[in-house]
């Protein structure tokens, strides 16, 4: 007899043979929800299969985690980083240092890790055979000139997962309201000014400045203060790096005897006296750092490039368009591919 489908049966209930056949004999097993397949699964063994009523799913377990079944589908895991935003300039005759760039918006779905703003990770990329669109974004500029914004970071893109350039730092101006929100804000100038906000579930704010010393950009994990904010760890590749981190804060030469650090994970660091700001790492999203204040280092650096790293099955072969520039390894049944600059079509 063909199997009848789910039953829930009550206390004391005698099973008749059809039931028995029907109900008992199925192949898989059938719960309310994963919080009723939780309990009741407590160690799920790989190649295992279950059904799920509340989202009428069928799902597997891959030895680490329980993975949808979605018909001709495969399942990417991603991180997404856009580029961090550039740190604001000052001038020589100006009491007021700048702001350190944002980090780059941070997008993860890695499986008990963190995205960005202090959220878990989101669920991975389900893509039916076809092509899509990779973009590494660039990082944003420091101020060029004397008393001017850092740049904004550029997005960064898988498919329609897109992460948002890290704010701007604000420049030296006593009176200036510039610096800018973005994947993580950018931060204020000394004279107190406006410090830019983090995008939900991509980073946090930028730092307000005060006192001689400018915020900070913000990171991925953390509110950018006078320093830049951290970023976030994940172990995509095999490896736990720490990516996005917030630009430092310039200083006025009277406050503080060292730069203000950037945030773990490429920030570069603010400028002070005779040192110069530093830009933010290439491919983790770090911030760069802002301009002193009354210096001979007045200018703000530029935040570091983006960066896009995909894992899926090993069965699954990608084209890569030529304005792509990526590399590929293979670990435990998956490949793991990272794009480090350019933008183009994936198919696959």
């Amino acid at each position: 007899m063909a199997a009848g489908g789910f039953k829930e049966f009550v206390a004391g209930e005698t099973l008749d043979e059809d039931e028995i056949n029907d109900y008992l004999m199925q192949g898989m097993l059938v719960f309310a929800g994963t919080a009723a397949r939780g309990s009741a699964i407590t160690s799920p063994v790989e190649g295992q299969f279950t059904y799920l009523k509340d989202s009428d799913t069928v799902e597997f377990y891959d030895s680490t985690q329980w993975v949808e079944l979605s018909s001709g589908n495969v399942m990417f895991d991603y991180l997404v980083i856009a580029g961090g935003g550039g740190g604001g300039s000052s001038n020589s005759g100006n009491v007021q240092a700048s702001g350190g760039g944002g980090a780059g918006g941070y997008r993860c779905s890695v499986s008990g890790e963190n995205t960005g703003g202090g959220y878990s990770a989101e669920e991975p990329l389900y893509l039916a055979s076809g092509s899509f669109t990779v973009t590494v974004g660039a990082g944003g500029t420091g101020g060029a000139a004397d008393n001017t914004p850092g740049v904004i970071g550029s997005l960064s893109r898988f498919s329609s997962v897109v992460s948002m350039g890290g704010g701007f730092g604000g420049s030296g101006v006593t009176n200036s309201t510039y610096s800018s929100s973005g994947g993580s804000g950018g931060g204020g100038n000394s004279a107190g000014y406006t410090r830019g906000g983090g995008v939900t579930a991509q980073g946090y704010d930028g730092g307000l400045g005060a006192a001689g010393l400018s915020g900070g950009g913000g990171g991925a994990s953390q509110v950018g203060t006078n320093a830049g904010g951290d970023g976030v760890s994940s172990s995509i590749t095999g490896s736990a790096v720490t990516r996005a981190g917030g630009g430092g804060g310039g200083t006025y030469y009277t406050y503080g005897s060292a730069p203000l650090a950037g945030g773990t994970g490429g920030g570069g660091a603010g400028a002070r006296t005779s040192t110069a700001a530093v830009a933010g790492t290439v491919n983790t999203g770090g911030g760069g750092g802002g301009g002193a204040g009354f210096e001979s280092q007045v200018r703000g650096n530029s935040g570091g490039s983006g960066i896009v790293i995909l894992k899926y099955p090993d069965t699954i072969t990608l084209t890569i368009g030529v304005g792509l520039s990526s590399s590929t390894s293979s670990s435990g049944g998956y490949k793991i591919t990272s794009f480090t600059a350019g933008t183009d079509t994936v198919s696959f």
